[in-house]
């Protein structure tokens, strides 16, 4: 008899059946039950929103015992390990679970919280993984405290490494081999593995695309204001004009060579210089590149570099909020900002997503709830937003007014 997995992947469920099943109401066993949660979470755009709740809330006890098994599907365990969806008591078990990649738990360790990297710090596979400790060298939120911990950490796996060289051969030691790395050091290993690990997880859909150039939603102009598209070139010295009056004899001079003139190359600004990346040229910079450029490749056409931008080590606060309120970007961006944690504790961004006319109208309905009253109200009269965000937004506004009158 074929599971109850297999028949929802070949959408064979009636729809009331998928309302359960995305309740994990389902009679089937646990284990199963959290396969299930997780395909419709990552696959199915009716039911996924409910799946992701109730995995959020998800039994304890079931959950540790998937997250802990090398056995678990390879999906499930995808999923649990994902910075979006990382809860804090699986941290542990999955840290120690071989079946998740040392390239999955460099990921976790550039940018996880505080609580994290304490337990990573901890996690005895952690410490004989020299890439992840380097990993988590480079994450902002590290505390002094931490930091020192983490050099201990370091210092005693070298030492370990060291020992066991000199077994297998004398070797000398370069005297800066042991130092630990600066923090601009630390931020460009950063942004390198985060560049491995995304290639590495979007490699089908780089290949798709193909060399497909850059191209910029909305228009170039539109994009970039037309002052900007020449505003980094050198600016070249004003023709010389000859002097009123009679032109003076000047002698004849001995023949020499004519010396060739320096000729100082100009810059290119950051829009020639992406127009001339390929793809993969485009997410390396995207990853790698500074504050203007991800600017520019966030309203990439191809939806795999703009993305990439959302992944990007040193990306702010103040860029995301700025990208949640543009309409020149890809649907999917919009959609992806909600899909991790970390933006969606700015309040700014979740407003701004709300506002913006370009953002789906699911997923505007879906961020609502979080508003304050004045950002309703303000809503509820942006003639920009569909009717159906507005009318919400005034009801919603009202309802609060009216509960704020009573107290």
């Amino acid at each position: 008899m074929p599971r109850m997995i297999d028949q929802i992947r070949a959408s064979k469920l009636p729809s009331n059946m998928m309302q359960f099943a995305a309740r994990g109401a389902l009679q089937v066993p646990p284990a199963e039950n959290i396969e299930i949660l997780v395909h419709l979470a990552r696959h199915n755009h009716v039911f996924g929103d409910v799946a992701r709740l109730t995995l959020a809330g998800w039994d304890e006890k079931a959950s540790l015992a998937v997250a802990s098994d090398p056995k678990s599907p390879r999906e499930v365990l995808d999923y649990f390990i994902s910075p979006d969806n990382l809860r804090p008591k699986l941290v542990p078990v999955l840290l120690e679970n071989p079946a998740i990649s040392e390239g999955q738990l460099i990921k976790i360790a550039i940018g996880a919280s505080r609580e994290t990297i304490q337990a990573m710090i901890k996690s005895p596979r952690v410490k004989s993984l020299s890439g992840v400790l380097k990993g988590l060298q480079a994450n902002p939120y590290l505390e002094k405290g931490q930091a020192d911990e983490l050099r201990t950490v370091l210092s005693s796996a070298r030492q370990v490494s060291t020992v066991a060289s000199e077994d297998a051969a004398p070797a000398v030691e370069h005297p800066e081999a042991s130092a630990v790395p600066s923090s601009s050091t630390g931020d460009e290993w950063a942004d390198d593995e985060a560049l491995n690990v995304y290639l590495k997880e979007h490699e089908h859909d780089i290949a798709a695309v193909g060399d497909k150039p850059f191209q910029a939603i909305g228009g170039i102009v539109d994009f970039l204001g037309e002052d900007h598209l020449s505003d980094t070139h050198v600016a070249e010295a004003p023709a010389p004009t000859a002097p009123a009056g009679p032109t003076p004899v000047i002698a004849p001079r001995p023949a020499v060579a004519p010396k060739k003139p320096d000729v100082l190359p100009k810059r290119e600004n950051a829009l020639q210089k992406i127009s001339h990346l390929d793809v993969k040229g485009r997410i390396q910079l995207a990853l790698k590149g500074n504050k203007e450029e991800r600017s520019l490749l966030i309203r990439d056409g191809t939806k795999v570099v703009a993305l990439a931008v959302l992944e990007a080590p040193k990306l702010s606060d103040g860029e995301v909020e700025k990208i949640a309120s543009q309409k020149n970007v890809l649907e999917a961006v919009l959609r992806q900002i909600p899909l991790k944690r970390r933006f969606m504790k700015n309040y700014k961004v979740v407003r701004n997503l709300v506002a913006n006319p370009r953002t789906p109208l699911d997923l505007g309905l879906g961020l609502m709830k979080n508003l304050l009253i004045a950002d309703l109200k303000n809503i509820s009269g942006n003639k920009e937003v569909s009717e159906t965000i507005r009318n919400l937004a005034l009801k919603m506004y009202k309802q609060k007014e009216d509960q704020a009158n009573k107290r």
